[in-house]
C-alpha cells in the first residue's frame, strides 16, 4: 500500500492556514506533541505513525476521524458524521433534512401562535395556550 505523507502534510498545512492556527495550537488541541506535528507538517521525517495520531489531528482540525488516514492512502476522506456505508449515510442525510424542515415548521408555528395571540388580545379575548 502506497502512503502519501506529502499529501497529509499539504492537507494539514492548508487546514491550519484556513483556521489561522499556529503549530502549537494544533498540537495542544490534538494532544499530539509539537515535535510530531512539526515532523508531519514539514514532512521532515517519514515514518509510520499510529492511527491514533492521525485520528487526533483529524478531529482537532474538524474533520472525520479517518480523514488523514484516507488522505495518506489516496482515498477520498469522509465528511464528519459519514460512516462510509452508503445506505446509512443516505438515511442520516435524509433524517438531517427532515430535522431541519421540522425546525422550520416549528418556527413558523411559533410565529403564527404569537400573531394569533396578539389578534385575540386586541379583540378582547383571553390568551390561548
Amino acid at each position: 500500500m502506497t502512503e502519501n505523507w506529502v499529501a497529509v502534510s499539504k492537507a494539514i498545512n492548508e487546514r491550519v492556514a484556513e483556521l489561522g492556527w499556529k503549530q502549537r495550537e494544533l498540537a495542544e488541541r490534538s494532544g499530539v506533541s509539537q515535535a510530531i506535528v512539526r515532523e508531519i507538517q514539514h514532512h521532515t521525517v517519514e515514518r509510520r505513525r499510529s492511527a491514533r495520531t492521525l485520528e487526533a489531528l483529524s478531529l482537532a482540525l474538524g474533520w472525520h476521524p479517518g480523514h488523514l488516514a484516507a488522505v495518506l492512502r489516496g482515498r477520498k476522506p469522509l465528511a464528519p458524521g459519514e460512516t462510509g456505508d452508503e445506505v446509512i449515510d443516505e438515511i442520516t442525510a435524509r433524517l438531517s433534512g427532515i430535522e431541519d424542515r421540522l425546525g422550520d415548521i416549528t418556527d413558523r408555528l411559533d410565529v403564527i401562535t404569537a400573531n394569533l395571540a396578539t389578534l385575540l388580545r386586541a379583540s378582547g379575548h383571553r390568551e390561548i395556550r
